[in-house]
């Protein structure tokens, strides 16, 4: 939908959020939040974009590494939705107990609950399980990088930015985490349910895009940009449509769309 208006990268757009949309002080838009903040949420940034940005997208073009905090957020991020996705990917039935069997890191832990828990079962075994690969990803993040930042002899925030990535995994470790990272792709983000509701997804943010950019007037009056130029009526709207939650997406949708929805 952006592409021809600038682009659209989330994490830049969250950046947008709490630099601009975010009316909480009479003084100034956004959160006016600090530096290494702002920073930590620009996980991810294209070269074009980062140009645009000043001091804060000034790492991406230099190729240099974010703070500490920032790489840690980075991976604990990873270790959030990667065990929450295979809880969701069991309790919705994309997946099952014999794939996950096949993973090594999974398999090894739902058998030792097996042994520490004799008899349990079900979801409560999965949790358990669960729960025992976050803590083991956890230690082992926790030494790794104790080691790697002992081994770096840093002095300053430039020799963080200077070094090479310090927050990471043992190497045994990031091989178990690849290893899961290519399951969950494989088996339940390329399942052909979650594709057909990505492509309804897609279908969805593109008509409610087009309706809202060939109608002005649909959207709710913080959303209208008097005399807007393209790009400007077209940032809006992405601002609009971006902020939803998947449900309101929806129902604005029918809103829009069906003929008896109010």
């Amino acid at each position: 939908c952006m592409k021809n208006h600038g682009g659209f990268e989330h994490n830049l757009q969250s950046l947008r959020v709490v630099d601009a949309l975010e009316e909480r002080y009479g003084a100034f838009d956004g959160l006016n939040l600090m530096f290494e903040t702002r920073e930590g949420i620009l996980k991810h940034c294209s070269l074009p974009n980062a140009k645009k940005l000043g001091d804060i997208g000034q790492r991406f073009i230099d190729k240099k590494q974010p703070t500490l905090e920032a790489q840690v957020a980075n991976l604990a991020d990873e270790i959030a939705y990667n065990n929450h996705d295979i809880d969701d990917g069991l309790r919705s039935g994309l997946l099952t107990q014999a794939q996950l069997d096949e993973i090594d890191f999974y398999a090894r832990h739902y058998r030792e609950v097996g042994v520490a828990y004799p008899g349990i079962s079900g979801r409560r075994a999965i949790h358990e399980t669960i729960r025992r690969m976050i803590n083991a990803l956890i230690v082992d993040l926790i030494q790794a990088s104790q080691q790697r930042i002992q081994q770096a002899e840093l002095k300053t925030v430039d020799d963080v930015r200077n070094a090479p990535t310090l927050i990471t995994f043992s190497e045994p470790m990031q091989a178990e985490a690849a290893s899961l990272k290519r399951f969950l792709r494989d088996n339940l983000y390329q399942h052909y349910q979650v594709n057909r509701m990505t492509s309804k997804a897609r279908r969805i943010i593109g008509e409610l895009f087009n309706a809202f950019m060939g109608e002005p007037k649909l959207l709710p009056p913080d959303y209208q940009v008097a005399a807007a130029e393209v790009a400007q009526q077209a940032r809006k709207v992405a601002d609009y449509v971006a902020g939803m939650t998947d449900r309101y997406a929806m129902r604005e949708h029918r809103r829009l769309f069906v003929v008896d929805e109010i």
